[in-house]
């Protein structure tokens, strides 16, 4: 029988949370000092944060899939055993092979966090309370963005560089023993869960709702991680800012963030999921047109740069969990794979416009134009897409 959740567990569900954040955002501070410790180009700098993107997006297919099949509970700890696994690799790393081999790890076993909980709420909270649920699990969620660059700053200008890995390990080992206590199974093995994984995924993927949703998830958290890989460069390297003081400029982004969930958690259900994510899309591209028109036209400042990144998360904040909703709810028997799909794309989306921007960078702020440009307009036109086609269905209703 099925344990009732309670507050405990919930806490401990919204802790595993934090592991995305100390794999991503707690590194990006630490860009530049690798960059300088190591010799490194900018290329190779970007590639020691936007590998751990890409790892962590090819991991959530796995999760997802696994968990639907053997259970979320042995799916969830040995995920978090390998983000331990690979803080310690990289903490101890004296090169940059073995550094973006630690990443590596680290992020595959980080990716087992925002998979796991949204397949956990599901399972625990039900359809009716899922957006609320998943608002609420968001909000947590900017706690680690929040403090994580700052955090990692004030390591890195007293410690240096690894003591930022040495920080996501003790942290890591904490969340991995609430874990082991506080989450119980929430989907037990089933026999039920068969088939092929790549037909699991074709099954979603004809949905056309199902693609946009996932998309526009992408293509917003592509513009975010583009914006803030960037300006953990341009702070240090052109502005010549030290690190504690970018992160605590970068306290607006997920202050954003937490806006747009504050609100989502408010609204719940009694907006569409297609408004919804149409509503964020429209905002996301008005935030990065307004600083793009600021930055070309020469007005290169700690706030033009976080400033429209606040409504850039908040974007994000008010469509995310909308867009979660509506995949999941596409084959409900697949959430676990679809909220893995859901994950691989926002950050595979992040990982290839942050490392588009690592590659185009020469020291001025075009490169960071055209990548967030480009994310926001396509964010824009899948963001549509279910919205377009909802009204159609309605005006066609007799």
């Amino acid at each position: 029988m099925l344990v009732t959740p309670g507050p405990f567990f919930a806490l401990a569900l919204a802790s595993i949370s934090l592991i995305g954040p100390l794999a991503v955002h707690i590194f990006m501070p630490v860009i530049p000092a690798v960059k300088a410790a190591l010799g490194l180009s900018d290329a190779m700098a970007q590639l020691t944060f936007s590998i751990a993107l890409f790892s962590m997006a090819f991991s959530t297919l796995v999760y997802g899939s696994l968990s639907d099949r053997y259970g979320r509970r042995p799916v969830l700890l040995s995920g978090l055993c390998l983000f331990l696994a690979g803080s310690a690799v990289s903490a101890a790393a004296n090169s940059i092979g073995t550094l973006v081999l630690g990443r590596l790890i680290q992020a595959f076993g980080a990716g087992c966090g925002v998979t796991l909980v949204r397949a956990i709420a599901q399972d625990v909270y039900g359809r009716e309370r899922l957006v609320r649920a998943f608002a609420y699990l968001t909000m947590f969620y900017t706690i680690g963005p929040m403090v994580s660059p700052m955090v990692g700053g004030i390591l890195i200008d007293a410690f240096g560089w690894r003591s930022v890995f040495a920080f996501s390990l003790l942290l890591g080992g904490v969340i991995t023993l609430n874990t082991y206590l506080a989450v119980f199974e929430s989907r037990p093995p089933s026999a039920t869960v068969r088939g092929n994984v790549l037909r699991d995924y074709v099954a979603l993927f004809r949905h056309l709702r199902f693609t946009a949703f996932v998309m526009q998830s992408g293509c917003v958290s592509a513009s975010f991680l583009a914006l803030a890989s960037a300006s953990s460069s341009l702070m240090k390297e052109v502005l010549q800012r030290p690190s504690t003081e970018f992160g605590i400029y970068f306290l607006l982004f997920p202050f954003g963030f937490l806006t747009g969930s504050f609100i989502t958690s408010r609204i719940g259900p009694r907006a569409a999921n297609e408004t919804m994510v149409f509503v964020g899309s429209l905002l996301a591209l008005a935030s990065v047109s307004i600083q793009s028109g600021l930055l070309m036209s020469g007005h290169l400042t700690p706030l033009v740069l976080f400033v429209p990144g606040f409504f850039l998360t908040m974007a994000q904040g008010l469509s995310l969990s909308y867009a979660q909703a509506g995949a999941m709810a596409t084959e409900p028997k697949l959430a676990g794979t679809a909220a893995g799909i859901g994950v691989f794309v926002q950050n595979f989306c992040g990982a290839a416009f942050a490392q588009l921007y690592g590659m185009l960078a020469d020291g001025t702020v075009t490169p960071l134009v055209e990548t967030t440009a480009i994310s926001a307009v396509l964010g824009l036109v899948v963001g549509v897409a279910p919205f377009l086609t909802a009204r159609k269905a309605s005006n066609d209703a007799p």
